[in-house]
């Protein structure tokens, strides 16, 4: 069937179409439906040339169907990989529905124009309470909105700039410093970047403001200049978990889904309403501020440590994360679906699923929760050498060893006890409503903030184009 009708759409065009221009604008259309159908079976070079003798019909004369028509041209010309002579027919379809003030349709194109001259990449830096982290991206349309493509994403040396000390500081600095000029080298414009003190850092050293000026001063001198760029200090941590749900989870899913990031400085999630608010949740506990909290002097033994996180968990769990979970915040029980954060999360996906490896999103279970914490406590060793015998594919199994390595590299012993132990009542709290609960695993789920901080403003921009060229 399909080849019947290939073939008859190419008799038809050889022997009745192309032999001639369009005689008047209906025909000019049916030449522009016919093209596009032909590009959509194949055929670019045959749907370029009835492209082609619509034209001279609607030049000037129709200006939407001359906008369509250059449109569906800048289409055909990529299918056949031809980038320069798309681009100058995408430019004169977003000029044309300028000017006929259709705001979606210009939005659209100004969105495939960046997709194809490299002018859609974006950065994001997030100045977090264990290291700084960065994200390149390109902004793709898709589905009526806009997602993110990583481009660049290096693996974040361990940096505890939450310690406030002088060598936190300044390793943070040599690696703030690297990210910047990775900006530069890829030429990413001011207004295309953001950075920012994570909500974790902004909490914990803003008890402390000297050690907080101080940081922002050393990391702030390698930003002046003539880039314009500046480090956002406000972040919350009810802002950043609404960022993160827009950077990790795709939109049609934002009304059944809530979010939860159990960071190293601080555990921040929430949800939409129908209305479209952000209801946020927070709590000023993460896996490393927990574990200082636990061992403040850093010198309890293992064993003393382990039994002091018991009874830290079980205050923290009465007290905030139990009342959060099941009095406070009422949405959480309604959501079916949990996206789930932070490091401790990673590392236990890492550990517990390294068959996963590379996957986006990764299913987890209240018995993976209670297992992680089990291991933890119970047999380390085990927990982080995990067998990796069955991964018979070369990449997925490389990826494993290097995700195993980093997870080792960001967190210690007693690190990865205060952080299951936490995850592991996040998962109860969750459980224990209404609602039977999914929990998934966002990898990259790190920079999720900082790329949701674009995604937001090109989908307000896009959904304002679209109200007004419909009114």
């Amino acid at each position: 069937m399909k080849y019947c009708l290939l073939n008859f759409l190419l008799i038809f065009c050889t022997l009745s179409v192309c032999a001639q221009n369009a005689a008047n604008s209906v025909e000019a259309l049916h030449f522009i439906k016919l093209g596009n159908t032909l590009r959509m079976v194949d055929r670019p070079q045959q749907a370029i040339d009835l492209l082609l003798r619509a034209l001279p019909t609607v030049q000037s004369k129709d200006s939407y169907l001359e906008a369509v028509a250059y449109e569906n041209l800048g289409f055909a010309y990529t299918d056949l990989e031809n980038g320069q002579t798309a681009l100058s027919y995408l430019y004169k379809a977003h000029n044309l529905y300028q000017k006929l003030n259709y705001g979606a349709s210009a939005a659209a194109m100004r969105q495939l124009i960046g997709e194809m001259s490299g002018k859609d990449l974006y950065a994001g830096i997030d100045i977090g309470a264990s290291g700084v982290k960065l994200a390149i991206f390109r902004s793709v349309y898709e589905n009526g909105f806009f997602t993110k493509d990583i481009k660049v994403k290096p693996v974040a040396p361990n940096v505890t700039l939450v310690s406030g000390t002088a060598q936190s500081f300044k390793d943070g600095q040599d690696v703030m410093k690297a990210y910047i000029d990775s900006i530069r080298r890829y030429k990413i414009p001011a207004d295309h970047t953001y950075i920012a003190f994570s909500s974790g850092v902004n909490e914990t050293l803003g008890k402390t403001p000297a050690r907080k000026k101080k940081l922002y001063e050393l990391f702030s001198s390698l930003v002046s200049g003539t880039d314009s760029l500046r480090i956002d200090t406000t972040l919350t941590a009810a802002r950043e978990a609404e960022l993160f749900l827009i950077g990790s989870v795709p939109r049609r899913l934002w009304v059944a889904t809530s979010c939860i990031d159990i960071g190293s400085g601080n555990t921040k999630g929430g949800y939409y309403d129908g209305g479209r608010r952000f209801h946020a949740v927070s709590l000023p506990y993460g896996t490393k501020t927990l574990a200082n909290l636990i061992d403040r002097n850093r010198s309890l033994p293992i064993e003393a440590y382990k039994e002091e996180a018991r009874r830290a968990i079980k205050v923290i769990a009465d007290t905030a994360v139990n009342v959060e979970f099941n009095t406070a915040s009422p949405g959480l029980h309604q959501r079916k679906t949990v996206a789930i954060g932070g490091g401790i999360a990673w590392a236990m996906t890492v550990y517990l699923h390294p068959e996963k490896a590379g996957t986006t999103a990764v299913p987890l279970t209240l018995s993976d929760a209670q297992r992680f914490a089990r291991l933890v406590m119970t047999d380390y060793q085990s927990l982080i050498q995990p067998d990796l015998t069955d991964l018979t594919d070369p990449v997925v199994r490389q990826k494993a060893e290097a995700d195993i390595n980093n997870v080792q590299n960001q967190f210690n012993e007693k690190q990865l006890i205060a952080g299951a132990l936490l995850l592991e009542s996040v998962f109860r709290a969750y459980a224990n409503t209404s609602v039977p609960k999914r929990f998934v695993f966002i990898r990259d789920s790190d920079i999720s903030w900082v790329t949701g901080k674009f995604l937001e403003t090109l989908n307000q921009s896009y959904e304002q184009a679209v109200v007004k060229s419909t009114r």
